[in-house]
């Protein structure tokens, strides 16, 4: 028996799983607790551990101060300002559109307001120049002439980008007539014709020497032109007014850059394909 257990003893020793390093390759295997979890503790665990950051936006929202909601519901006083001046505005532009349909107020009228918002309208100061300038036989006059085309031009191209920009609707529902998209005049802020009207009747003024009372009939026109489009619905109050003012920064622009009358002849030479005075 002894020399059995010494066997044994010696066979223990030369074994290699019991060396100190393989001890934990003979214990039984134990089991995980958190390995037999089901996976839907696993995923309220998790749910339970996230960070704050991955929180819903809902529940940030509801943890807001009362102080910051009631910030956001109350309106500066320069917003309230301006949004009471567009509602005056847009309800003073309708009430004014007496002449917006044949059965408004006005209505039996209408024909007039159209043809004397029509004496405003850009085609026919651009062809009636044009016209003109082939009839003049004076430098001077054909200097004017010049002047004034290049001027009624500059006002199209403006209106219309400032137009295709703002992209203001009128105060009644109307589609734009044939003339309006030749002279590209679709929208309402500013108004084409009381910013020409003004321009024109400005130049005339300063260019052509007029009695005191036609000078009153032209500033009366111009006033009245712009104010017919109102009667007609077709631009607001504000938008007349900014039609004034950009009428007169045109003629204002007009008169800086000026051109003489050499550079209006070069000009004519080039549009009659007559190249005379080059030489």
């Amino acid at each position: 028996m002894p020399a059995n257990q010494s066997r044994s003893r010696t066979r223990d020793r030369n074994n290699v799983l019991n060396r100190a390093e393989f001890m934990s390759l003979n214990q039984p295997l134990r089991t995980n607790p958190s390995a037999a979890r089901r996976p839907s503790q696993i995923k309220h665990q998790q749910s339970q551990h996230q960070p704050p950051e991955q929180e819903p936006e809902d529940r940030r929202e509801s943890m807001k101060l009362p102080e910051e909601d009631c910030m956001q519901l109350n309106p500066s006083f320069k917003g309230i300002a301006i949004n009471s001046l567009f509602a005056i505005d847009i309800c003073l532009s309708k009430r004014l559109g007496v002449c917006a349909h044949t059965t408004s107020s006005w209505g039996s009228i209408r024909s007039i307001v159209n043809l004397l918002a029509f004496t405003g309208h850009g085609i026919p100061w651009i062809c009636g120049t044009l016209l003109c300038l082939t009839r003049s036989n004076t430098l001077a006059g054909q200097e004017v002439l010049v002047n004034l085309m290049l001027a009624l031009f500059l006002d199209v191209m403006t209106v219309a980008g400032v137009q295709k920009l703002v992209k203001r609707k009128g105060p009644w529902e109307m589609s734009p007539s044939f003339l309006d998209y030749l002279a590209m005049d679709i929208y309402s802020f500013p108004a084409a014709h009381a910013s020409r009207v003004t321009m024109v009747s400005k130049f005339l003024l300063a260019h052509l020497v007029l009695a005191v009372p036609l000078r009153i009939l032209l500033v009366l026109w111009a006033f009245l032109v712009g104010m017919s489009r109102i009667l007609l619905g077709r631009h607001h109050l504000s938008d007349v007014g900014c039609g004034f003012a950009l009428g007169f920064l045109h003629y204002t622009l007009v008169e800086m850059v000026w051109l003489p009358s050499s550079s209006c002849q070069a000009i004519i030479s080039i549009g009659t394909l007559s190249w005379i005075n080059f030489y």
